[in-house]
């Protein structure tokens, strides 16, 4: 029996879903849940927590300096 309506084996409707799916993966915004997201550096929280007032100015710049320093030791 031949079907008219099947492409290459398959209904027009799958090959729709098909193409769904590939653009739902692909060019879908980043925000999807359980994706992978890139971590925040710790110069870059620190920054968060000083913004938030969790932390004082002094208390950031010292942990900076700390921080810089880190980077500095582990760059040589």
């Amino acid at each position: 029996m031949v079907y008219n309506t099947s492409f290459w084996g398959m209904d027009f409707i799958w090959w729709v879903l098909l193409v769904i799916m590939l653009v739902w993966i692909f060019a879908v915004p980043y925000d999807i849940p359980f994706q992978r997201k890139r971590k925040r550096t710790p110069l870059e929280i620190l920054q968060v927590r000083l913004a938030s007032g969790e932390i004082g100015m002094e208390e950031y710049e010292e942990r900076k300096k700390v921080i810089d320093r880190d980077l500095i030791l582990k760059s040589n």
